[in-house]
């Protein structure tokens, strides 16, 4: 195995926790770990609903964190939602002098949107669901004319380096060719902000390349894992076999657009006060249920927004058009899509995994912000938050730095295992067995397919990642004898909404329980 020892700060992602984080660092010399061109591949650029921040004089980060508290389902961390939501603000005014072209009204005011569960217009957006890829635009130029960042694209992290509990580097190989020969780039720190898991579902929407792989290599490290079976389906993909499935965002929802069924009929003022901008979760099961019952549910913008959609939400009207669907005149089949993982690599306020050396940020972390039902918009907040908090985290461990050799990384040719047919396999099972509603007999039996698959196909580092992810978030269900958030057991039906406890488990836990419900099938 090929050993590179560098002085630079090894980023594992690039999306807008990692680029952030790159920037905040500076003149620190880092290397960012990119599997795909720098914008392409990263869930920040698909995000279209915005960041949200209590920008109007009327609003209040108390009232935001209130709001996150209560969306989270009795797990939120006050003092995580107290901490992210006092500081909104200014992380929107930051990214406006870095170039991003927010929304703003005639008088200059930045144009808010309401999304669910928000008791408050607090979405501060772009080109009305652009947000993901101009923030990110924004960032790319800095990255780009910031000398002491390294871009290393196409490379894949694979694995930690770890000594005594504490990690020494990550071991990559090349993202274009599966089973490329590992090179381990030995780092003085290693932040993680490589994404979530929404990818190990067969419904998503998510970039392909984000199937858990972050977290699944830190777990495997012996990092502690938190929450992992809180996984957040988006109510509104467009249901139009895609893969992955264009989002239809809540924004539209917060404009007026209403839920209906193929017999042109609301469902949701029978579900929750708010109706269409209750809670994701809620909104999530109440389309479940209607998907289930061949009910076809239908995002209808027609009265709220008709021909405005198109110049409102340009994103969506371009997947709509390739899709041959006009949303000034038919309403968008819509279905759950696994899209935001609550849990990951459990995390201190200061943004330090279990093992010394390692910083995470972003969606791979579990900071206690988003509890069991993460507040919409909170995503791209707290990666900006923690992607701070971990630089300054970093500068302060190291010892200054003033600059460092670039990083040349040669891959040898390996062998390349065909994993195409078992990562289908996998994603098939988790939507079946892990997805929106779960019970014991399908967690259980999801459990003896990922460690079937896992046995067979062991010899890839990439998916026995992805394996090590799945395998946490189903054994985590199994455990949580209770519906919560988007935790939902139809075996447990009755919602706990008061305190709960936050579920923590290395993946030696995981993998004994996996043992055992592999065991119980036999």
């Amino acid at each position: 195995m090929t050993e590179i020892t560098t002085d630079r700060v090894v980023i594992v992602g690039a999306g807008l926790g990692a680029l952030y984080a790159a920037l905040k660092l500076a003149p620190r010399p880092v290397a960012v770990i990119s599997p795909d061109p720098l914008g392409e591949g990263a869930s920040s650029a698909w995000a279209q609903g915005g960041v949200a921040a209590a920008m109007d004089s009327a609003d209040s980060p108390e009232s935001h964190a209130e709001d996150t508290v209560k969306a989270g389902a009795g797990t939120v961390v006050p003092d995580v939602a107290d901490l992210v939501t006092r500081e909104a603000r200014d992380y929107i005014l930051d990214l406006t002098t870095m170039g991003t072209p927010f929304d703003r009204s005639e008088d200059g005011g930045y144009v808010l949107s309401r999304e669910a569960a928000h008791s408050f217009a607090r979405v501060v957006r772009v080109k009305g669901d652009q947000a993901g890829s101009e923030i990110m635009a924004a960032l790319i130029d800095r990255v780009r004319e910031t000398p002491s960042i390294q871009v290393l694209e196409g490379t894949i992290a694979v694995g930690l380096a770890v000594s005594d509990w504490q990690v020494t580097g990550v071991a990559v190989q090349d993202a274009s060719e599966d089973g490329s020969q590992t090179v381990t780039l030995r780092a003085p720190a290693v932040l993680l902000a490589g994404g979530g898991s929404g990818g190990l579902y067969a419904l998503t929407t998510n970039p392909p390349r984000i199937r858990g792989q972050v977290i699944g290599m830190a777990a495997r490290a012996g990092a502690l894992i938190a929450d992992a079976e809180f996984v957040q389906f988006h109510p509104t993909a467009m249901d139009v076999g895609e893969d992955p499935a264009p989002l239809a965002t809540e924004a539209l929802r917060g404009e007026g657009a209403v839920l209906i069924n193929k017999h042109g009929a609301r469902f949701m003022q029978a579900m929750h006060p708010d109706a269409e901008l209750a809670p994701r979760d809620v909104v999530a099961r109440a389309i479940f249920a209607e998907v289930q019952a061949g009910n076809r549910p239908m995002l209808d913008t027609r009265t709220a927004l008709g021909e405005r959609v198109k110049d409102l939400f340009p994103s969506v009207a371009r997947y709509c058009a390739r899709n041959n669907i006009d949303p000034a005149r038919d309403p968008i089949p819509v279905a759950p899509a696994a899209h935001y993982h609550m849990g990951g690599i459990a995390t201190d306020t200061e943004g330090r995994a279990s093992l010394s050396g390692l910083w995470v940020c972003g969606e791979a972390s579990s900071t206690g912000l988003h509890g069991a039902n993460r507040l919409a918009s909170n995503g791209l907040l707290e990666a900006l938050v923690y992607a701070r908090i971990c630089a300054d985290g970093i500068a302060d461990t190291l010892p200054p730095v003033a600059d460092a050799d670039l990083i040349e990384v040669q891959f040898a040719d390996g062998k390349s295992p065909n994993k195409a047919k078992a990562v289908e396999d996998l994603r098939k099972t988790m939507t079946q067995d892990v997805g929106v509603v779960r019970d014991r007999a399908g967690l259980t039996r999801a459990l003896q397919v990922i460690e079937a698959l896992e046995a067979e196909h062991g010899d890839c580092q990439q998916f026995r990642n992805m394996c090590a992810t799945a395998t946490l978030i189903a054994a985590g269900a199994l455990v949580r004898e209770e519906s919560r958030g988007a935790h939902e057991r139809s075996d447990f039906p009755e919602t706990t909404q008061g305190p709960g406890k936050r579920s923590r488990m290395y993946l030696s836990d995981a993998l004994t329980i996996r043992a055992q419900a592999c065991k119980e099938l036999t």
